[in-house]
């Protein structure tokens, strides 16, 4: 189902965009859950296929928020994603059995390819202004072996401004194992889990920025009744299946590889070109040129 997933989105990328995604979110939506647990496994790693910066990655990152808000839907909440705005939350999410509360939650997918990543790229501190005075909590999710392992800013940052830092990995295994949200059974602790941990008297302010992923995979394993040892063998099968997936990711690019040496000399000159956008760069100057011409600047 995924790769129908990204076949779709390669096919829509020169409708409208906003027609695009209502057709990728009638897709994700009207999937039976079987097959939208398949998606959540794999929506994280943006496949090498789907070109960087493209209308393509564009419409892969919308399509993700609408995975996202049907996760909170499985999970007991009202949730949908929004349309696109600057400078706001992607997916909102509300409470519905009397716990009275809402948050907002923004999805993160990154390549395998993609090694450099900064606070910028979490965007932890943006998420909190987008929370407003509305909304209670804020949760960031982005792919578990993805986020830094040791020593970042954005833990530092989530813990300072009560940011919930979620994976893929651990909303798919509550999903997994139909973990839901009911009148006896909330799970509003887990969307607070930031300010609990900052709470910690033993979690000095030298320490703020260590990773403390280990620490939300305890309040996962709790929500769902599993022994550390249980939970670890849950997370150990999706490192198993990033290694499937980066094995398919190798193998795309090589292929790309393969077809690049039957180039002719002129079919790998045109392509060069293209690549490094030159054209685009001289019709962008002639642009401005011609701008200020009709200005009666030159």
């Amino acid at each position: 189902m995924f790769q129908e997933l990204v076949d779709l989105i390669h096919k829509k990328t020169d409708c409208d965009f906003k027609e695009a995604t209502v057709q990728i979110r009638k897709y994700i939506d009207g999937m039976d859950d079987s097959d939208f647990k398949e998606i959540i496994k794999n929506i994280g790693i943006i496949p090498e296929n789907i070109e960087h910066d493209s209308s393509e990655e564009k419409l892969y990152s919308k399509a993700s928020d609408v995975v996202l808000a049907r996760c909170f839907r499985m999970l007991g909440l009202d949730a949908k994603a929004l349309d696109e705005r600057a400078d706001s939350a992607d997916i909102i999410a509300e409470s519905t059995n009397g716990y009275n509360y809402s948050l907002v939650a923004d999805a993160k997918c990154f390549r395998l390819s993609r090694t450099a990543k900064n606070q910028k790229d979490y965007k932890v501190g943006n998420l909190s202004s987008w929370r407003g005075s509305e909304n209670e909590y804020a949760v960031l999710v982005a792919p578990y072996f993805q986020y830094p392992q040791t020593k970042s800013q954005i833990y530092s940052t989530a813990l300072e401004n009560n940011v919930c830092l979620l994976s893929w990995e651990h909303i798919s295994i509550l999903v997994e194992n139909d973990v839901r949200e009911s009148d006896k059974f909330s799970l509003e602790s887990l969307w607070n889990a930031s300010q609990m941990i900052a709470r910690d008297k033993t979690l000095s302010f030298a320490n703020a920025k260590c990773c403390f992923l280990p620490k939300m995979d305890d309040y996962v394993a709790r929500k769902m009744g599993l022994s550390d040892v249980e939970y670890i063998e849950e997370l150990y099968k999706y490192k198993t299946f990033i290694m499937y997936r980066g094995k398919l990711e190798i193998a795309y690019w090589k292929s790309q590889i393969n077809e690049i040496e039957t180039y002719t000399r002129e079919q790998a000159i045109n392509e060069l070109i293209k690549a490094r956008k030159l054209q685009e760069k001289i019709v962008a100057i002639k642009g401005y040129m011609d701008k200020l011409e009709r200005q009666g600047k030159v």
